[in-house]
């Protein structure tokens, strides 16, 4: 993978990277109470833009040294995440009343965890595929950039529902809380499964192999 196709193609799955169902479940437990498309907006950026720091720093790092990330580490960190959804669905689902505009710190923290689960394969994937160093810190960079938007546009695409029906806001606002809490569990406790029991988390050797 050369330069140019590193850049498009690194936009393009930093895109789809932030759609993956256990983002849209963390971001939307603390999104859905947001009273602007300009605040979700920045809640969804500031979860890319803790996902980037991760991926550029450890990822980038495991590129550089041309190292794959321990499976047993690699596997905690998934754990991590799964344990952080949990948590955030159950506190979702817990809340009485909208949080109202919330601080970016929270969504930039979940990012930076999520980041890092992530960091393992896709340092993987730049060691067999990129070219040169140059090739994978555009690609880096160019999935940064294409996570944070994709996020942004996600969160902004949640809370539309309830701006579109102002005189229904709060119901569809409850309604959108519950179903992120739901969803938020419910892709924890799956990702805990897999992580612990098939990817061998708790085995004295791990199953699953970066």
């Amino acid at each position: 993978m050369t330069v140019l196709p590193a850049l498009t193609l690194g936009f393009a799955l930093g895109l789809r990277h932030a759609m993956d169902a256990d983002h849209i479940a963390a971001v939307s437990t603390i999104s859905t109470g947001a009273r602007s498309g300009w605040r979700a907006a920045l809640l969804g950026a500031s979860w890319g833009a803790g996902h980037s720091i991760s991926v550029l720093l450890v990822g980038g790092a495991l590129v550089i040294m041309r190292l794959p990330m321990p499976a047993r580490v690699a596997l905690a960190l998934e754990f991590l995440v799964a344990i952080m959804l949990v948590a955030l669905g159950t506190r979702s689902l817990m809340a009485r009343r909208a949080q109202g505009d919330v601080s970016a710190t929270r969504p930039l923290l979940i990012g930076l965890v999520h980041g890092l689960a992530g960091s393992a394969v896709l340092a993987l994937l730049l060691l067999g595929a990129a070219s040169s160093a140059v090739a994978a810190a555009v690609y880096l960079l160019c999935f940064s950039v294409g996570t944070i938007a994709g996020m942004a546009v996600v969160t902004t695409a949640i809370t539309l529902p309830a701006r579109l029906r102002p005189g229904h806001a709060l119901a569809i606002e409850r309604s959108l809380r519950v179903a992120a809490g739901v969803a938020s569990i419910g892709i924890g406790l799956a990702l805990a499964h897999r992580v612990g029991i098939r990817d061998g988390l708790f085995a004295a050797v791990p199953t699953w192999t970066p």
